[in-house]
C-alpha cells in the first residue's frame, strides 16, 4: 500500500488530502490558509512529516479545452517548491471539474451548510487523488 498527499492549490486556501492506493480512496484533511498562493511552508513540512508519503500529487487547472492559465503555472510553481523542501517526488494531476464533482459530493452528504471553501478545497484534493490512481491502473 502507497499513500499520496494530494493538493488542490489555491490563492487563499490549498485543498489537502490523503489518499491509499489499496482502495484509491482519500480523506480531506484541513486546508491550508496560503496569501496569494503562498502557504506557511512549515505547515506543508509537517504534513510531509507526519504522513510520510509515497509521493505527492498537484491539482493542474487547465482550461476545458486543456489550455493552460496563469493558475495553471501557479499550480506548477507550486509542486515544484513542495517537491524541493520536501525532497518528495510530485505528480501533476489535470483537475478539470475537481470542483463541481467536491461540491456534488458534500451536498450529497448535508446540504449546502457543508459547502464551506476549505471543505470543498480538501474534497477536491480527495478527487484528484481518486482521478489519478483511475489513470494507474
Amino acid at each position: 500500500m502507497s499513500t499520496y498527499l494530494a493538493f488542490d492549490f489555491g490563492t487563499k486556501s490549498i485543498g489537502v488530502a490523503i489518499g491509499q492506493t489499496i482502495t484509491g480512496t482519500a480523506q480531506p484533511l484541513a486546508a491550508i490558509k496560503a496569501n496569494d498562493g503562498i502557504p506557511n511552508w512549515d505547515d506543508i513540512t509537517k504534513l510531509h512529516a507526519q504522513w510520510l508519503p509515497t509521493a505527492m500529487l498537484v491539482g493542474l487547472p487547465l482550461n476545458m479545452d486543456g489550455s493552460e492559465q496563469e493558475m495553471t503555472l501557479r499550480a506548477r510553481k507550486f509542486g515544484r517548491r513542495i517537491a524541493a523542501r520536501c525532497k518528495s517526488q510530485v505528480f501533476e494531476v489535470d483537475e478539470r471539474l475537481t470542483t463541481t464533482d467536491a461540491k456534488s459530493r458534500l451536498f450529497e452528504l448535508g446540504g449546502y451548510k457543508k459547502l464551506s471553501k476549505e471543505k470543498v478545497d480538501s474534497v477536491s484534493a480527495c478527487v484528484i487523488f481518486e482521478a489519478w490512481c483511475e489513470t494507474q491502473g
